[in-house]
């Protein structure tokens, strides 16, 4: 099973904000998961970004990979670069 660190869309329409989950490959954008590890709105200023780094680095030792948006998320949340795997697509 393919698992990936990415952004799920909630919120009002036009006014979206996003929760950074850990989720099956196969899984639709908006559908299950298998864990909440943070949360980003970006219609705040600054933006509101919070991600459980204990957590996100758990994963990421488990094979999760992130996708290119999250992996940006991860690095500006503080995650080392390093410490965060390429991006899926």
């Amino acid at each position: 099973m393919a698992v990936h660190i990415r952004l799920r869309r909630v919120g009002k329409t036009k006014a979206p904000t996003y929760r950074v989950v850990v989720a099956d490959s196969r899984a639709p954008r908006n559908g299950k998961f298998l864990e909440s590890i943070g949360h980003y709105n970006p219609r705040t200023e600054p933006i509101d970004l919070v991600v459980d780094a204990d957590r996100a680095r758990h994963w990421m030792k488990s094979g999760a990979r992130p996708t290119a948006t999250a992996r940006m998320l991860l690095v500006k949340s503080g995650l080392p670069e390093s410490e965060v795997p390429p991006a899926v697509r």
